[in-house]
């Protein structure tokens, strides 16, 4: 069967050349693309910064790599560099952030199970929700200061509504029959809440997670850019006023890659933490 026939057929299965193929084929366009443009650009201008060649793009990452922090700061080394100051120190605000998201999913199980707790924070997490995190950040940075407890409160504040309400759908959505067998078996409240319902939805808690793992940085972002010494956001931000473009997009394309690499790893951790999970 020939490529255009299959293209709108359900039950096409593509062999393993044509799957490559067609996955990496949008990459290879918008790779042709920018090279294109950055090629037209630099025969009418050969100093363009707005779109760098290749040349610029390795010597600003070479940049990134070698360079330290400062340009008061002599030494060199992958360990003093940019780049690594920069990745460091987001991943610290990054980690506080998602290791509160741990009471927060403890938070709306026990809304779920528990149904006084639930009625204390249930219309107040609703109505939490849905202020805009980012209308917040000056309040922030009056009350903590422009240091990193405000930046991580902004990823918390960002994210926290959505997982609390996402753990309270889940947990509310188990049959209640494995509820009624597990008192019958003879589990108290906290082990059907936590043996039953929370081992039952922690695959899908754990992908509601990692689909927001854009809102985290996205936030993280946000208190980078306006109020902070250091950090990926820190350095873009710093680098759009010289026009560094050059540094910006290797930048740009490594927090791409880290996120990539943390979505993996939750993926692959969900796999072996519960193999019997499948998507519905």
């Amino acid at each position: 069967m020939g490529f255009l026939p299959m293209l709108w057929r359900v039950d096409a299965r593509p062999n393993r050349v044509t799957a490559w193929t067609l996955s990496w084929f949008l990459f290879a366009v918008g790779v042709s693309m920018y090279f294109y443009t950055a090629r037209n650009r630099h025969v009418l201008n050969p100093e363009d910064k707005v779109v760098p060649s290749l040349h610029q793009i390795t010597q600003g990452l070479t940049d990134s790599l070698t360079k330290a922090d400062s340009d008061d700061d002599a030494s060199t080394g992958f360990f003093n560099s940019m780049l690594w100051t920069d990745t460091v120190a987001s991943a610290k605000r990054f980690g506080w952030a998602m290791l509160l998201l741990v009471p927060a999913v403890l938070l709306g199980l026990h809304m779920a199970m528990f149904p006084v707790v639930g009625q204390f924070f249930l219309r107040f997490i609703l109505f939490f929700d849905k202020i805009i995190a980012l209308s917040v950040l000056p309040i922030l940075f009056i009350a903590f200061g422009i240091d990193e407890l405000s930046k991580i409160m902004l990823i918390v504040i960002g994210v926290t509504p959505t997982i609390i309400l996402d753990t309270f759908n889940l947990s509310k959505s188990v049959p209640p029959e494995q509820i009624v067998k597990g008192f019958t078996l003879g589990a108290h409240d906290f082990g059907v809440s936590y043996a039953i319902v929370l081992k039952q939805i922690m695959p899908r808690i754990l992908n509601s997670i990692r689909l927001n793992l854009k809102a985290v940085m996205l936030f993280l972002f946000a208190g980078e850019m306006i109020a902070s010494q250091n950090g990926l956001a820190f350095r873009i931000a710093l680098l759009r006023r010289h026009m560094g473009m050059n540094i910006i997009i290797p930048y740009v394309l490594w927090v791409a890659l880290l996120l990539f690499l943390v979505d993996l790893s939750m993926r692959l951790l969900n796999r072996k933490l519960h193999p019997w999970f499948r998507e519905a």
